[in-house]
């Protein structure tokens, strides 16, 4: 079986925000695959809407014997798991949540299909937080 090298970027802005991230991690490591490396967790203020509350992030990078849809379904699954019903795509608009869990890397591949796109854009290239902890684990 080949595995495959990873690179996710975690975020939570809600009900203890730290706390959901370490339970997404455990969650990630007995599900899906082997994390190799984790960023330091970082608070960054909410990018491109307003609120209150600010993020707690993490990047890591993991190893996989997924294809980058089944990863991204039990990425998901983790996410309804955590009680995030319905992501940003479904409000057209980015809103507080509990967990979100983004595909950054996948091997040196680009994927183009209806739900994800790798590399992920915003996060490797605009996105000034995410292009800092992301440069620790590639």
């Amino acid at each position: 079986m080949s595995y495959n090298d990873v690179v996710l970027l975690l975020g939570s802005n809600i009900n203890n925000p730290c706390k959901n991230i370490e339970i997404a991690l455990e969650k990630i490591e007995n599900n899906i695959g082997l994390i190799l490396i984790k960023s330091d967790l970082i608070l960054t203020k909410p990018v491109e809407f307003d609120s209150i509350n600010n993020f707690c992030n993490i990047a890591i990078k993991l190893k996989t014997h997924f294809s980058p849809i089944r990863l991204l379904s039990e990425l998901k699954n983790i996410e309804i798991e955590m009680g995030r019903l319905k992501d940003s795509s479904y409000f057209d608009t980015y809103q507080d949540r509990i967990i979100d869990i983004d595909i950054i890397l996948y091997n040196n591949i680009k994927f183009i299909s209806k739900g994800l796109i790798v590399p992920h854009h915003k996060n490797l290239y605009e996105r000034e937080f995410a292009k800092e902890i992301i440069r620790f684990v590639k």
